[in-house]
């Protein structure tokens, strides 16, 4: 029949319109399109029935079929491929649509990573309406590539019209559209991304997130709405899981230079088995903690702090404080048993206090979010001034400059803690941690680190074994109170003995002092240095007369001259002076990696100037033969880190290595691209074989 009327033609086109519109409320779907130019490819657009009036919202999905081996693209493609995408500026009535991303899987081509899906995809859409008792029409153009050892784009047009209130529910539509859904990431309670660091000369990206229900096998993708994020492409990275925390590392390529991630706003997608969960987070440039594995069994940790406590009692650390242990031993000649007990018991208790006190303080540094470490304390110049005075007290009174008992109501109370009393045995011990914190020691450095990366609870359990481990002497003396008494009988050696021990600790006032040059002019130091000697030689006058003190500094004259001319007088007979040191660069830790893609062999030396045991590892060691001439090779790049005073540089790069104390060695080369961590004491061997490794 042929209609000739141009008003029956338009009513004719009208009501074809009401009943095509009609059949799409009822069905509500495009029915599967496909191009004939590349039939591997089929897709449907269809509602789901599902709406929300209040939000104006309709639920809709986006079904794909691939046939064999072809495959589409996630929202961020990887290093090739284009993501899916759809132009809805046709439509009427809409003013926006959500694309909801199931996770992805890693496609491999030719070296190339690709991020995507294969077979059949269900995509989520949700639709904003801009009034739901209008008609929309959806008129959208999906431009989809899909690729096998060739890659297509191909078009399709979405075209569906329908009223929001009078759409039917499409049960097979909605399966689908929950099948989707429970594959797109959500939010999770459980699981927070707690930091993004972006190293821009190694171009690498490290994760830290935590799961408080723990992690299985988890996967980790990264993409982004800024142009720079959307620029770069996030390899599959490494994934290490520390307890309840996650830390991902990955490079980061880019077809138009170097990424420019560092202030980036960032998405981070996990999968874990069973869920996926994606979360915010900005991008920076700052080092980023690394927590230590402490999956180690906790009884173990123990036992290594335990003989780390003993081992520091004979540690260089240690050395200055000896003479007031010693003391403290040939003090109890003449005492009853009980005596003896309660003395050695005194001073074990004020070691196991001091590292209570040392506990609580690095709790308090944890909770606040401050750095964390091992001998921190003489970051400060404070602390430094206050070891001085008190070193300084305990020298006077072993020389006999003064005799003070608790019961003197004339002195303070700092210069009564050198007494025989049980008082004073208590301040002794927790002087003596204090002043044995500035090094690590075998089997300390891990149990700290444990200690530390671990809860608060078991923080303090392991200090406490630690101070157990370094009482350990004073408590076996005090169960067997026989030991004491086994020395020689008191005499006037004691005497002689004690002021040998008083210049020992005034040694350790004076190389306490010293460190005050980092803080202070050499001339400021040097001044105090002077007065502090002035007023103990004065004291030493008034107490015993001018000649200890002519003959004091009689001796340091001759002793000093007689040194120096019998030391250049036999230098080649008895032994080589130390070389001189190699220039060494400070530490960049951006860097190392480049340096060893170039072939190199990167030695880092983390170091401090109160560290007692650096200085030996670096007299004995590194400043020796053989180790000396390999150091200064042509293919050698040395790097050190100076942790003096507080850096939350260095403090980083000692956290990502799993330490919190120094001295810290660690040898990166071709061979060993993630470092070789060498032993807290240092040995010819031990560094000779990690350079021949990374080598």
């Amino acid at each position: 029949m042929h209609i000739r009327n141009p008003i029956m033609l338009l009513l004719v086109a009208v009501l074809s319109l009401f009943i095509s519109m009609n059949a799409w409320a009822k069905t509500a779907t495009t029915g599967w399109l496909h191009n004939p130019e590349h039939p591997p490819i089929q897709v449907r657009f269809m509602l789901t029935g599902q709406t929300d009036p209040a939000a104006k919202t309709v639920e809709g999905l986006l079904e794909v079929q691939l046939d064999d081996d072809w495959k589409t693209y996630w929202r961020s493609p990887g290093e090739g491929g284009v993501a899916p995408s759809i132009d809805w500026s046709l439509s009427s009535n809409l003013s926006s649509v959500d694309w909801h991303w199931p996770m992805p899987k890693r496609y491999e081509f030719l070296g190339v990573e690709t991020l995507g899906y294969k077979h059949h995809i269900n995509f989520p859409m949700t639709l904003h309406i801009e009034d739901m008792n209008k008609p929309v029409f959806v008129s959208g153009k999906l431009v989809m590539s899909s690729c096998t050892n060739i890659c297509v784009l191909t078009d399709y047009e979405l075209s569906l019209g329908f009223k929001p209130t009078d759409i039917d529910n499409n049960e097979e539509a909605m399966h689908l559209y929950n099948q989707g859904m429970s594959h797109v990431p959500q939010t999770q309670p459980s699981v927070t991304v707690d930091a993004a660091g972006w190293n821009e000369k190694t171009r690498e990206l490290t994760l830290v997130a935590t799961n408080t229900l723990g992690w299985q096998q988890p996967d980790v993708f990264v993409d982004g709405e800024s142009q720079n994020v959307k620029d770069a492409s996030f390899l599959k990275p490494t994934v290490d899981v520390v307890g309840n925390t996650l830390v991902a590392k990955m490079a980061v390529n880019s077809w138009f230079g170097t990424p420019k991630l560092n202030g980036e706003s960032l998405n981070v997608t996990i999968s874990d088995n069973g869920f996926a969960v994606e979360e915010p987070v900005v991008a920076t440039n700052q080092p980023i903690t690394v927590p230590v594995d402490t999956s180690a069994n906790l009884w173990e940790i123990i036992g290594f702090a335990l003989l780390g406590g003993l081992i520091l009692n004979i540690m260089p650390c240690v050395l200055p404080v000896l003479g007031m242990k010693l003391s403290s031993v040939i003090a109890t000649e003449g005492l009853a048993r009980k005596q003896i007990r309660l003395q050695f018991l005194s001073s074990a208790a004020g070691i196991v206090t001091s590292f209570w006190l040392l506990a609580g303080f690095l709790m308090a540094l944890k909770l606040s979010g401050q750095a964390l470490g091992w001998g921190i304390q003489f970051q400060s110049p404070y602390f430094i001034g206050a070891m001085v005075i008190i070193t300084v007290l305990f020298a006077a009174n072993m020389l006999g400059l003064f005799e003070i008992r608790l019961s003197s109501n004339t002195n303070t109370w700092l210069a009564t803690q050198g007494d025989d009393s049980y008082v004073g045995h208590f301040v002794q011990g927790m002087f003596a941690t204090l002043l044995a914190t500035p090094c690590s020691a075998p089997f300390l450095g891990t149990a700290v680190a444990f200690a530390l990366g671990a809860d608060m609870i078991t923080l303090f359990a392991i200090f406490t074994a630690l101070a157990v481990g370094m009482a350990a002497p004073w408590l076996i003396i005090a169960l067997f109170p026989r030991l004491a008494q086994m020395l020689p009988k008191p005499g006037a050696w004691m005497d002689k003995v004690k002021t040998l021990f008083g210049f020992m600790m005034l040694a350790t006032s004076i190389w306490l002092l010293s460190l005050m040059t980092n803080f202070l002019s050499t001339a400021v130091v040097v001044l105090i240095g002077a007065l502090m000697l002035t007023i103990l030689l004065w004291r030493l006058g008034k107490a015993k007369g001018r000649k200890p003190v002519i003959f004091a500094l009689v001796m340091v004259v001759l002793g000093a001259g007689g040194g120096l001319i019998a030391g250049s007088m036999t230098a080649d007979n008895w032994s080589t002076p130390l070389p001189q040191d190699h220039a060494w660069k400070p530490l960049d830790v951006d860097a190392i990696d480049g340096y060893v893609k170039a072939g190199k062999t990167v030695v880092v030396d983390v170091t401090a100037d109160w560290c007692i045991t650096c200085k030996v590892n670096k007299m004995s060691v590194l400043l020796q033969e053989p180790v000396h001439s390999q150091l200064g090779g042509d293919n050698i790049v040395l790097m050190r880190g100076d942790w003096t005073k507080p850096s939350d540089y260095i403090t980083g790069y000692l956290r990502n290595n799993g330490r919190y104390g120094v001295p810290f060695n660690i040898v990166y080369g071709p061979s060993a691209p993630e470092g070789i961590a060498l032993p807290v004491i240092l040995n010819n061997d031990v560094v000779l074989d990690a350079l021949k490794t990374a080598q």
